[in-house]
């Protein structure tokens, strides 16, 4: 099995038992009456599946991706001086003349 399958299949199931133990700290905790609304319906076990299934799917998802980005690279010895660097043309910034008419100025000076 390649490395990358392996490490995705890994970091799912992390993520899905992470998912399990927040739903069973949600309903341990009884956190907005989530144990007796799950306890006294029929539906309840379907509710907690699909509470799990999401959740999985959410943390699964966050712990691939910090899987991923611990991934160590290794090509830094291709530009040991940091890159190639450009130079950058700075602006200075210039005055442009503009002509006033003197007949719209006085609007203006007398608000």
């Amino acid at each position: 099995m390649p490395k990358l399958i392996r490490l995705y299949i890994v970091n799912v199931a992390i993520g899905f038992a992470i998912a399990a133990a927040f739903v069973a700290m949600l309903l341990w905790f009884d956190v907005a009456n989530l144990w007796h609304l799950v306890s006294h319906s029929d539906k309840g076990w379907l509710a907690v599946l699909i509470l799990w299934i999401l959740n999985g799917i959410l943390f699964a998802g966050v712990q691939f991706g910090i899987a991923v980005m611990r991934l160590k690279d290794d090509d830094d010895d291709d530009f040991p001086g940091g890159g190639l660097r450009q130079h950058v043309m700075r602006h200075e910034p210039s005055t442009i003349p503009v002509r006033v008419d003197e007949s719209k100025r006085d609007f203006w000076d007398k608000r």
